[in-house]
């Protein structure tokens, strides 16, 4: 199936089909360019072998896999890379992994030459529910995440359920948290996909509803002026979480983002009654419920916050399925939401 992203100059398709990586060639051209495919090592090698194999003038450039490899450093050796494959300001660079891959080689493509074209290949549920669509690119700073990056949309997306097949099940309830985050905060539909049956045998009907979503919201509010907030759900505390107990290059063990982000969500549900089906939605996926680590660490760098305004964060709480609300909450009073008042987060 076929959606179209709708921002004028900017717009762009996105497919969701069994078997589309390999028709990639059909779609954009990659005869007559060259192409710098940018991968990860925790991806499956055959992946980029297919995109290489339809562009005769292309390369395959692979970076550590994890979080680490969004930081200065390795965004200063892919542009190395790049440029000594003699890339200019008419070639292409195709991203085929999962949210690592296509934030850190979006914002290559956007830096690049003041930009070049950006095809983005998701092979993660995560990247394939969410973060494939939208523009948004970024590295991370530290441990702050996504706080250098960029606004820069793809020409392309391809989004392969074929991909998934080699994916580990933590894999994929790491990616189906995000897709729950968008049934609270706009599709009751999607979240009755989690509450009443088996995710694992709808998923590409959660992928497509989740970019129907994803696709509306970006397409009302490119750069995130107002409605486009709704998708930080999750993510104020999340990020926090990422920073203190995520997986990193130096933390190999640790959570996910997803797995944050759902920890994220739960104290910005305002009705008790719904935050206990979610609860119940989490449990079935293996994802954690409750929050464990230093409260105060995790808090000093939601401080960090990219939504920081005047010593204030936007944050998003949900007062019912299919509802939210934007919220500004003073720095000082931050600490409330990790539930340190009450010395726990339920």
């Amino acid at each position: 199936m076929k959606l179209t992203m709708r921002l004028g100059a900017r717009s762009y398709d996105i497919i969701l089909k069994r078997g589309c990586l390999k028709n990639l060639h059909q779609f954009t051209d990659t005869a007559r360019r060259r192409v710098f495919i940018l991968t990860d090592s925790g991806v499956p090698a055959q992946y980029a072998r297919t995109v290489l194999a339809q562009c005769p003038r292309g390369s395959v450039y692979t970076v550590p896999q994890g979080e680490g490899s969004k930081s200065l450093r390795v965004y200063g050796q892919v542009l190395g890379a790049m440029l000594a494959a003699g890339l200019d300001r008419k070639d292409l660079l195709v991203a085929v992994g999962g949210g690592v891959v296509g934030d850190l080689g979006g914002f290559c493509a956007a830096t690049y030459m003041r930009g070049i074209d950006f095809v983005n290949c998701p092979t993660t549920v995560l990247a394939q529910v969410d973060s494939s669509i939208g523009g948004k690119t970024a590295i991370d700073l530290g441990p702050t995440k996504n706080i250098v990056g960029a606004f820069w949309q793809p020409k392309l997306v391809l989004a392969d359920p074929d991909t998934l097949a080699t994916l580990p099940p933590r894999q994929v309830a790491n990616g189906l948290a995000e897709a729950l985050k968008t049934g609270l905060i706009g599709d009751p539909q999607l979240f009755a996909l989690f509450e009443r049956g088996d995710p694992a045998q709808a998923l590409e009907q959660i992928i497509y509803r989740s970019l129907c979503f994803k696709k509306k919201t970006v397409e009302a509010d490119e750069h995130e002026q107002g409605q486009r907030a709704c998708l930080n759900f999750g993510h104020t505390i999340g990020h926090g979480i990422e920073a203190v107990r995520g997986v990193s290059a130096r933390r190999k063990t640790g959570l996910y983002h997803g797995e944050c982000v759902a920890l994220g969500m739960l104290p910005m549900i305002e009705d008790k009654a719904l935050q206990k089906r979610t609860r119940a939605i989490l449990r079935k996926l293996g994802l954690p419920t409750a929050l464990r680590g230093d409260k105060r660490k995790i808090l000093a760098q939601m401080q960090h916050d990219k939504k920081a305004r005047g010593g204030a964060v936007t944050v998003i709480r949900v007062p019912g399925l299919g509802c939210w609300r934007a919220d500004t909450v003073p720095m000082d009073e931050l600490g409330a939401l990790l539930g340190l008042e009450t010395e726990a987060l339920e």
